[in-house]
């Protein structure tokens, strides 16, 4: 087991002013694809991270607790490990899901001590950067809003024999797999606030990353935080979207690649976006896709940021390359 360095010091992140300051949005998987990457370019790090979800562990944790559900800020705080003995030991305890016939069942030991901590500090920011300094994560984790959130959606074919009704489907586990077609997300309260911290953030970084991830229920809710959606505007950072590599079944089922803009485009009218990332494989039509970015101010690069291996997970250190040839402007 790896051992407290001399001194009793938790080992933490090093930061350097020559590395871009970043502020990633997403939650789940999408996200913490996009922070494994973004951890090998900088230190100088944040996640900011829905706040959404009610289903599995966080959602038995918030119906119970009444607080921010912790999953998806879990996961995000696992990505940001390293890969040191320290950094994979931890990352795997946070990780890690009791299996037993009682109520701590496929609770993630990483929930239980997030809301332990978010219970004897009375702060949920506080709390996760205790957690982020035990694990020696290179970066911050912080929540999207200062209250949980539910989604809501407008999702057509739903109703037998009237294909484009629209029904409306609370919740983001019932959104994220519904069998009809998402047309329109929306908030649950609909002005959450924001924390002073993500705007801080926002506001002193260099790029903000969006996607990739889950587009009704994972990016596009934090273009709908108002203080959060004003920050992103009003930044002098820089906006790069990750596209996903395969479409999800419901959620954006018969995309194309340039669909996910142009809806991003609909709920952000505002966001101005500089550069996007898609691999090469999951986009259709390269002209229609760069002619919808172009509309939006962005160029387009295309690279292989796939793991390979048939299924659709990005690859950390592919992805780091591309993030840093977007940074670096490499002459794409």
């Amino acid at each position: 087991m790896p051992t407290v360095p001399a001194g009793g010091a938790l080992p933490g992140p090093t930061g350097t002013s020559a590395a871009p300051a970043v502020v990633a949005l997403g939650g789940g998987h999408g996200l913490s694809a996009s922070l494994s990457a973004l951890r090998h370019l900088t230190d100088r790090l944040t996640a900011v991270v829905t706040v959404a979800d009610d289903g599995g562990s966080s959602g038995r944790l918030r119906r119970e607790l009444g607080g921010l559900p912790p999953g998806d800020l879990r996961m995000a705080l696992s990505a940001l490990c390293d890969d040191s003995e320290w950094g994979r030991t931890w990352r795997d305890v946070l990780q890690h899901r009791f299996t037993s016939s009682g109520s701590l069942h496929q609770h993630a030991t990483g929930n239980l001590l997030i809301a332990t901590l978010w219970e004897l500090l009375g702060d949920e920011v506080a709390g996760l950067d205790w957690v982020g300094r035990l694990l020696g994560a290179r970066g911050r984790v912080l929540p999207m809003a200062a209250v949980p959130l539910d989604i809501e959606a407008d999702v057509r074919g739903l109703v037998p024999g009237a294909p484009e009704q629209l029904t409306a489907v609370r919740g983001q586990v019932a959104v994220a797999s519904t069998t009809g077609q998402v047309a329109a997300v929306r908030l649950v309260p609909s002005d959450p606030p924001v924390r002073p911290e993500v705007v801080e953030a926002v506001e002193a970084a260099d790029w903000v990353v969006l996607g990739p991830g889950s587009w009704f229920t994972s990016v596009l809710p934090h273009l709908m935080v108002p203080g959060l959606a004003q920050a992103l505007t009003r930044t002098r950072a820089r906006t790069c979207v990750t596209l996903n590599l395969a479409v999800q079944p419901g959620e954006t089922d018969g995309f194309s690649a340039e669909a996910h803009l142009e809806v991003l485009a609909a709920h952000a009218p505002d966001l101005v976006v500089d550069a996007v990332v898609a691999d090469p494989v999951a986009v259709g039509d390269v002209d229609a896709l760069t002619r919808v970015a172009e509309g939006l101010g962005a160029k387009v690069l295309l690279r292989n940021v796939s793991l390979g291996d048939g299924t659709a997970r990005h690859d950390a250190l592919r992805l780091a390359a591309a993030y840093r040839d977007v940074f670096g402007g490499a002459g794409w």
